[in-house]
């Protein structure tokens, strides 16, 4: 009886023993796995892929509100961020797209420092897509504000392609994005979509009459005809400062059948005889618009 005990009593030890190290492995494998995981988020940065422009860096993006992209680049205090599917070089592209309209003379200084203030004040900011699922994922955080634009619209190769071929969307995009949080709030009264700023004023005779939606038929004699039902008049305001800057700076020449449908000045020459009133706007040198267009190549 008692040497059925003590067996009894060496087993219930032995078992407690194994217990105790099965735990104590358990932990080990559990602590092991952890730090390889945390060892991994560290390492996160490892992943991106800094590019290789003498600019601007691709960086880890790790901005609260903006979890849905995993890198951005940051251009004058104004962040352009991806999701991780759009290509290094669309986001580089865009990224030297912005510091050429805000750095037109490319001297490293922006050439409007009271816009500049304006769109970082706002919370601007430009994020580029795959998909529209992706689009559709990321949710605006409260007080900030941003344009989108999808990777398939961006084409560097249009610039040095004789401004032929798949036109570069990024130099409309990134304008709209300037133009919405920067110039229509910093000078109201003269590109804000109220009645009566004078790009308003401008617009309605580009249109042939004031619409605050767009009409079934423009007027015969109107050379702005965005005929887009879900653009209300802030958003032709922004549409129009766009087609009046970029065919003054030459982006739309050999464009006539691929734009004709909602804009007719193709050249400076034809804004500068036709569209009198924007033209004495944007060549004001109070407001330090770009003279250049943009080509992706930030030269500083």
């Amino acid at each position: 009886m008692r040497n059925s005990t003590i067996l009894y009593k060496n087993k219930k030890m032995l078992y407690k023993r194994h217990f105790t190290k099965l735990v104590l492995f358990t932990f080990l494998i559990i602590g092991f796995t952890s730090c390889i995981i945390n060892d991994n988020i560290k390492d996160s940065s490892t992943l991106i892929d800094p590019g290789n422009d003498p600019n601007f860096k691709i960086i880890v993006n790790t901005d609260a509100g903006y979890e849905a992209f995993n890198r951005k680049v940051v251009v004058f205090n104004i962040s352009v961020y991806a999701f991780s599917t759009v290509e290094d070089t669309k986001l580089l592209h865009i990224a030297n797209v912005l510091a050429q309209y805000l750095d037109n003379d490319e001297n490293r200084v922006v050439d409007n420092l009271i816009v500049h203030d304006a769109l970082k004040a706002n919370n601007s900011f430009l994020f580029i897509w795959n998909t529209e699922a992706e689009r559709d994922s990321f949710t605006t955080p409260n007080g900030h504000n941003g344009k989108n634009i999808e990777a398939e619209a961006i084409n560097s190769i249009w610039h040095s392609n004789g401004h032929t071929g798949s036109f570069d969307n990024s130099l409309e995009t990134t304008w709209n994005f300037i133009s919405s949080f920067g110039y229509e709030v910093t000078y109201p009264l003269i590109f804000s979509s109220q009645a009566t700023s004078q790009i308003s004023i401008a617009m309605d005779v580009a249109r042939g009459g004031n619409f605050q939606n767009p009409p079934a038929t423009y007027p015969t004699t109107a050379w702005f005809t965005k005929a887009d039902v879900t653009c209300k008049y802030s958003c032709q305001i922004t549409s129009y400062s766009y087609w009046v800057l970029s065919s003054m700076l030459g982006a739309h020449q050999n464009r006539l059948t691929n734009i004709q449908d909602q804009w007719k000045l193709f050249t400076s020459s034809e804004v500068q005889n036709n569209d009198v009133k924007a033209w004495a706007i944007f060549t004001n040198p109070n407001y330090n618009l770009p003279t250049t267009l943009p080509d992706g190549n930030y030269k500083h």
